[in-house]
């Protein structure tokens, strides 16, 4: 089994908020039940979205509880070529493609097919641009995804399985506003970083079968995944950026650690925060044991 290597990757559209950290404890307590090193990943590829000095703000929210990296954080805005020659290998296997569909475009070829999939906020591709622009300028490039079902084990959640052909269809893997989607930046980093393990929230499970079928395509290894209990605020939505999640008081780091730690199903502790994270540790060791 190879040495473990975790990340925790947190997009800088604001400060940490109550459910991501849970991520961030949930891969740093991974890591260090299982002996193996912890990287922080900025992923601020989605330039439009990211917020002056959110990272910053991150890194020290992150620093406050004691949940320290074991390299300097690795920032996505900086890797572009990594992504463009990924991208151009894709091409040369003919896995990826040119398209010049809108939107509008989408929705108007599923409706010709008598179909209106939507999941997600996204259209369910239809694969218009698979053999040819016909004369049409490209707008973004995507990924040929294969048919079939993409099977795998999530640690906590069990067997898993999507079909990416009906259920997403082709994804975009450069958009068109000319920036690099998340599922294409995610795949390359964590084969550069040697991910061995993703431990992220549930919401993010969706993308495991599309991020197996690059890898598989780009010829890296696939990690394990563990995906984490969400956390919903009063109204009963998921606390996230997009709806109002207030940021995470890391000031008082113990409180903040044991709200973070109770969504995790791990008691409460009181004492100095090294020997609450020394206590957490060993209990999450004890229950979520990792699979060769």
């Amino acid at each position: 089994m190879a040495p473990y290597v975790g990340r925790f990757a947190p997009s800088p559209t604001g400060p940490l908020h109550a459910g991501s950290l849970v991520a961030a404890l949930a891969s740093w307590l991974d890591a260090r039940a299982n002996g193996g090193r912890w990287l922080v990943r900025i992923e601020d590829v989605d330039t439009p979205r990211c917020v002056p000095g959110a990272a910053e703000t991150i890194l020290r929210q992150l620093a406050d509880c004691g949940l320290v990296p074991d390299e300097p954080p690795l920032w996505q805005s900086a890797r572009r070529e990594h992504y463009q020659r990924a991208l151009d290998a894709l091409v040369a296997a003919g896995r990826a493609y040119p398209c010049a569909c809108s939107r509008k475009d989408i929705e108007g070829a599923l409706a010709a097919l008598g179909r209106t999939q939507e999941r997600h906020g996204e259209l369910v591709y239809p694969g218009t641009c698979r053999n040819g622009l016909h004369g049409r300028e490209p707008r973004s490039w995507r990924f040929r995804v294969e048919p079939g079902r993409v099977a795998w084990t999530d640690r906590r959640l069990g067997a898993q399985s999507q079909d990416v052909e009906r259920e997403v269809g082709d994804f975009v893997l450069k958009r068109a506003d000319g920036l690099w989607a998340y599922q294409l930046a995610v795949v390359v980093d964590d084969a550069a970083q040697g991910i061995t393990d993703v431990v992220r929230g549930e919401d993010l499970a969706d993308n495991t079968a599309r991020q197996i079928q690059l890898q598989q395509a780009l010829g890296t290894a696939t990690p394990r995944y563990l995906h984490t209990p969400l956390v919903f605020g009063a109204n009963g939505e998921k606390l996230s950026k997009q709806n109002g999640a207030v940021e995470a008081e890391t000031r008082d780091p113990l409180r903040a650690l044991n709200a973070t730690a109770a969504a995790l199903g791990l008691p409460a502790q009181e004492g100095a925060v090294a020997s609450a994270l020394a206590a957490w540790v060993a209990q999450w060791r004890a229950t979520y044991n990792r699979s060769p």
